[in-house]
């Protein structure tokens, strides 16, 4: 019985030790610093491209939180804050990619919905 135990044990120390705490690609993982500049420029890059140049009158705001996948590249959705012509807030959801971060022109543009 005290054997078993201890290779239970055992068994879950080697688990927590050898299980990886970093992004594995395919999977989304939240953004942790959102205030980070590049994210919010991707945000007013979303905004200004989900009518083919913004004709609505959304006014980018700030990305509010938001989601990564490492693919051959970078998916993100943002959830974005943006003013609507009548001055009112709107939450909106964006999804892009990003081939080269350093890089603007690999940016596509994929979907813009209201969030809620």
């Amino acid at each position: 019985m005290r054997t078993s135990l201890l290779l239970v044990a055992i068994a879950t120390i080697v688990h927590v030790v050898a299980t990886p705490t970093t992004a594995i690609p395919g999977g989304w993982f939240k953004i942790k610093n959102i205030a980070d500049p590049h994210i919010q420029e991707l945000g007013k890059w979303a905004v200004l491209e989900h009518g083919g140049g913004g004709n609505d009158g959304l006014r980018f705001v700030k990305v509010v939180s938001g989601e990564e996948q490492i693919v051959n590249g970078i998916n993100y959705r943002l959830i974005i804050d943006a003013l609507r012509l009548d001055g009112s807030h709107g939450t909106y959801k964006a999804v892009l990619f990003e081939k080269d971060s350093s890089n603007p022109k690999t940016r596509k543009f994929i979907s813009f919905t209201p969030a809620n």
